[in-house]
């Protein structure tokens, strides 16, 4: 069985947009837990978490697009 290189292009780009995600919700986990144990409210907490959250995937998202830019210009 053999696959096309657009194939795996898309399978390579859709597993790393799955890890990005999964690394912006553990920042968020880990960012809401460590403001809630440091004394703020649920609701802030949960505030802080989304913002983790938000600004990790914003990040990562920012970077693999360059990352595929670049690989795009080069193929």
């Amino acid at each position: 069985m053999t696959y096309s290189s657009s194939t795996l292009f898309l399978a390579l780009l859709c597993l790393a947009i799955m890890a990005a995600v999964l690394c912006a919700v553990l920042a968020g986990v880990m960012a809401g837990m460590l403001a809630y144990w440091d004394g703020a409210s649920r609701p802030s907490a949960l505030l802080r978490a989304g913002m983790a959250f938000g600004g990790t995937l914003t990040l990562l998202m920012a970077l693999l697009t360059l990352i595929v830019s670049a690989l795009l210009q080069v193929g």
